[in-house]
C-alpha cells in the first residue's frame, strides 16, 4: 500500500530563525559592549542559552526539512534542502559552541571551525540570490561575516594587550578587534532573524506579503 501526503507550505524555518536570532542577541552584545562582563557564572549561562536556542531550535528545524523532503515529499522548493543543510549543520555546531562556553573551554578550535561554515554561508548565498529569494541572501551575507570574523576572533589575529599604567584601567587587557567584529555581525545578524521571524510568521498566518524566508 503506497501512502502519500499532501504539501504543505508550513515550513518550520521560523523556529530557526528565532532560535539563532536569540542567541546573537545574547553572544552579540557581549562581545561589542563587554556586557555583561565574562566570567565563570556568565559563561554558563550564555553556554546554556547556546546549546538550547540557536542549537536545539535550529537542529530541530533541520531534521523536519530534511525528513519531509527526503521521506514525505510534503515540501517541494529546491532550496529547502540548503536551508535543511544550514540549519542542521549550524545547530550541531552551536550544541558545541554552547558547551565549550559552558565549560569555559579553549576557543581557538572555533578559528578552524570558522572555515568551513564560511563555506556554508557563502553557499547559502549562492543558491538564494540565485533562487530571487533576497531576504535569505541577505541572511547568509551576514552569517558570512559571522565566520569570518570569528576566525579572526578565535585566533586573537591584530589582538593588542593593553599597556602597563594605562589611564583606563577598566578596559580589557586584550583588545581583540576580531572579537568586536563579530559582536557588530552577531547583533546586526541578530536583528535581521528576528524581522525574518516576525515577517515570515505574518506571511503564513495572515496572508501578509512581506519580504521574507
Amino acid at each position: 500500500m503506497s501512502v502519500s501526503f499532501a504539501t504543505t507550505t508550513f515550513a518550520p524555518v521560523v523556529l530557526g530563525f528565532f532560535g539563532l536570532g536569540t542567541g546573537y542577541l545574547i553572544y552579540g552584545p557581549q562581545e561589542l559592549f563587554r556586557f555583561p562582563e565574562r566570567n565563570t557564572s556568565v559563561d554558563r549561562a550564555s553556554g546554556v542559552w547556546g546549546i538550547w536556542l540557536p542549537g536545539f531550535c535550529q537542529f530541530i528545524t533541520g531534521v523536519y526539512l530534511f525528513v519531509a523532503l527526503a521521506w514525505f515529499e510534503t515540501l517541494k522548493e529546491p532550496a529547502l534542502y540548503t536551508a535543511a543543510l544550514a540549519f542542521s549543520a549550524y545547530g550541531i555546531h552551536w550544541f558545541a559552541m554552547g558547551w565549550n562556553r559552558y565549560q569555559g573551554n579553549d576557543t581557538r578550535p572555533n578559528g578552524f571551525m570558522s572555515i568551513a561554515f564560511t563555506i556554508i554561508s557563502v553557499l547559502g548565498m549562492v543558491v538564494f540570490f540565485s533562487a530571487d529569494s533576497w531576504p535569505l541572501g541577505v541572511l547568509f551575507a551576514g552569517l558570512t561575516g559571522v565566520y569570518v570574523s570569528e576566525f579572526f576572533a578565535s585566533f586573537r589575529i591584530g589582538a593588542r594587550t593593553r599597556p602597563v599604567g594605562a589611564s583606563n584601567e577598566k578596559a580589557p587587557a586584550v583588545i581583540n578587534p576580531g572579537e568586536r567584529a563579530l559582536g557588530f555581525f552577531h547583533v546586526l545578524t541578530g536583528l535581521w532573524l528576528m524581522y525574518l521571524t516576525f515577517a515570515t510568521t505574518l506571511n503564513i498566518s495572515l496572508d501578509y506579503s512581506l519580504p521574507s524566508g
